[in-house]
């Protein structure tokens, strides 16, 4: 667990002051005027269907910049998040090498101790005295061997203590730097995370008012059909990036897959959405945050923001098989990148205008959607 007491009152106000970068509160600034602007518009020509469809317009606009910067910000989390979880392994392996240590210096300070007393109980001899007097050359010899492997003995100890002293040396400042990493990360995130709640509350204020220029099914289905057409197009686009992959093995039925994120299935396969609309995926409710993970090996040819599903990634298995993964909190991976089986892709999340998090999940064989259950464990 990551050990908080390193933090003093100082830095912690320090951190709280740097907040946001000029960068990032200047653009949520102008987002929030920009909303304010729509809503005193939208209230004005509340009775014109033309002009309220411009504004919607411009609200999905305005949608799809809250929920990119959400997706920044929690990258920016997750990233210190995974951070802190290795530098608190790093310091509990220093702590564990320093006790380690210690112990080994006690023992070693023992051990010299005990051979510079019997250095002491034996006398101190005069070698030239040894060799002038009536003792023969042979026993001569043999003490002069005795003692000579004594001094090699305590010299050897005496390095070895030294070794000892200049590691734990060496590992206290390493503690030190470590910790000194560790209380920034802990600032770094606190930041962060309050970024982020900023970044979610400008989305809900958003949603709410878009939500109020679709109050009739009429207009919820012409949204429904614009956004099947953004990733029909998005599909298309996959299949012409899917040329340019390098040779994959696919998706095999036969090998049952794991679900790419744990969770209830809100919404099945080709059941009915709105009208002649069904899905042609399934939706995945999970908490927040979450992990989703990659159902097989590929590569990413699609991450991106799309109208309806959020922030949004493609993945091509080979012999015309991709999976997509929608309504995501961010995307940890980028176009190009390669993933293994079971390797974290992205967070859940409720982009694309959803009111709750889940995650939007498809399977494609060239184009067409197949159930996604086809190929993923029950």
């Amino acid at each position: 667990m990551v050990n908080f007491r390193f933090l003093s009152k100082a830095s912690i106000f320090a951190g709280f002051i740097m907040l946001s970068t000029p960068l990032q509160a200047s653009d949520l600034q102008q987002r929030q005027s920009d909303l304010k602007q729509l809503q005193s518009q939208i209230s004005k020509q509340q009775s014109d269907l033309k002009n309220t469809s411009k504004q919607r317009e411009k609200l999905v606009n305005l949608l799809k910049k809250d929920e990119k910067a959400i997706a920044s910000a929690a990258k920016k989390v997750n990233e210190t998040k995974t951070s802190l979880t290795q530098t608190d392994k790093q310091l509990s392996k220093l702590n564990n090498r320093q006790a380690e240590l210690n112990k080994l210096k006690k023992i070693q300070q023992e051990s010299l101790s005990n051979q510079l007393a019997s250095a002491y109980l034996a006398g101190n001899h005069d070698y030239s005295k040894m060799l002038l007097n009536q003792q023969s050359p042979a026993t001569i010899e043999r003490l002069l061997t005795y003692y000579q492997y004594l001094n090699n003995a305590r010299m050897a100890s005496i390095n070895e203590l030294q070794a000892t002293m200049i590691e734990l040396e060496e590992i206290t400042q390493e503690q030190i730097s470590q910790k000194d990493r560790l209380n920034k990360l802990i600032l770094n995130q606190q930041q962060q995370a309050k970024q982020l709640t900023l970044e979610q509350s400008q989305r809900q204020n958003t949603l709410s008012l878009l939500q109020k220029t679709l109050n009739s099914s009429g207009a919820k289905l012409e949204q429904l059909q614009i956004e099947e057409a953004s990733l029909k197009r998005v599909v298309e686009q996959a299949i012409t990036a899917m040329r340019n992959s390098p040779k994959m093995d696919g998706l095999s039925s036969k090998n049952k897959l794991s679900w790419p994120t744990k969770g209830r299935i809100k919404s099945g396969f080709g059941s009915q959405r709105s009208g002649q609309v069904k899905w042609k995926g399934v939706t995945v409710s999970a908490p927040e945050g979450q992990t989703i993970t990659a159902i097989a090996p590929g590569k990413v040819i699609y991450a991106d923001w799309l109208r309806g599903f959020g922030m949004v990634l493609v993945v091509d298995h080979g012999k015309g098989y991709m999976s997509l993964y929608g309504h995501a909190q961010t995307l940890l991976k980028n176009a190009g990148d390669l993933v293994n089986k079971g390797e974290s892709v992205a967070l859940v999340g409720r982009s694309g205008g959803q009111t709750e998090p889940g995650l939007y999940f498809e399977v494609r064989h060239k184009g067409q959607a197949v159930d996604p259950a086809r190929y993923c464990k029950r």
